[in-house]
């Protein structure tokens, strides 16, 4: 699969990958007509019912990802994380990746635990750590075709500029793709693909950091690769809370109907519905330096 999606990156047309959290929403991905699945990994945590804090473990991951790859017959592009660990981990967890069938993984500069994209917190490794891991996945992955997407979180910790220069580094060190993360304007996610010495990836995440922008504009700026990782997780979401009102009312009881639904609110909402006020408790309990919100930054 992963030389599947070399070819239909090869197009010329921006490539749509729905979120997908487990092997049903990627069938129905597939069955819908798009050449790529994405397995979200905020969407893999919050079906396991954890925010995306960081908390799910490569072994875990990698798991969901087998299962999607073995579910569908289209090229299947998965978060790796931080690769867990310093560049021995990253070594594995490619490896790990690839013998699930992995067509594609992206790896990120947060300093863990990592936590979403679109959440405020997040704190980056220096630059030449991450530059490390890049291209220890890049030199060990065992299939060549398989795609490593350098992921940076730069922008909101160090600003566009820092987050260009990162991706350019990162590309220069082998990487096939950058991935610059939540861009906070419309004219950042426009320039991002002239300043990006290669192909970049954009993330689609209503409600988050990045305004909302129409595919044809990301296509006519030059972006290759488009992932949507709420796609399907948060109208299941606001789905499953119109069915049990539906259904609390049959029963006599209260409806929940005042509940936050997870498109409703973006990735805020959506992590809040799996605990992300305890788990904030227990950071600012255990002497984390900050108190995580949840709240885009």
């Amino acid at each position: 699969m992963p030389s599947a999606l070399r070819r239909a990156l090869d197009t010329g047309r921006l490539l749509v990958a729905p979120g997908a959290y487990d092997s049903l929403t990627a069938r129905l991905a597939a069955e819908h007509g798009f050449a790529a699945v994405y397995m979200t990994g905020a969407g893999t945590s919050a079906a396991a019912g954890y925010p995306d804090y960081g908390l799910l473990t490569m072994t875990e991951m990698v798991a969901n990802a087998a299962r999607i790859v073995e579910a569908v017959d289209v090229p299947v592009i998965a978060d790796a994380d931080t690769g867990y660990g310093n560049e021995l981990n990253v070594v594995r967890t490619v490896r790990a990746y690839a013998r699930a069938g992995v067509a594609a993984i992206h790896i990120e500069d947060q300093d863990f635990p990592k936590r979403c994209g679109h959440l405020q917190g997040k704190e980056i490794i220096d630059r030449q750590l991450w530059l490390r891991k890049i291209r220890a996945a890049v030199e060990c992955r065992p299939d060549p075709d398989m795609l490593v997407i350098a992921r940076t979180d730069a922008r909101a910790v160090a600003g566009l500029d820092e987050a260009v220069g990162r991706a350019n580094d990162a590309l220069a060190a082998g990487a096939d793709m950058a991935f610059v993360e939540a861009p906070q304007t419309v004219e950042e996610i426009e320039a991002v693909p002239r300043l990006v010495d290669g192909p970049c990836l954009f993330n689609v995440v209503p409600g988050g950091r990045s305004p909302e922008v129409p595919f044809a504009d990301l296509e006519a700026w030059g972006y290759p690769l488009a992932i949507c990782p709420g796609a399907l997780l948060w109208p299941v979401v606001a789905a499953c809370d119109a069915a049990l009102d539906v259904l609390a009312r049959a029963c006599d009881l209260e409806p929940a109907s005042s509940r936050s639904a997870g498109g409703g609110g973006g990735p805020e909402a959506l992590f809040g519905r799996v605990g992300a006020a305890s788990w904030d408790a227990l950071r600012e309990r255990f002497g984390a330096p900050e108190s995580a919100t949840g709240r885009p930054t």
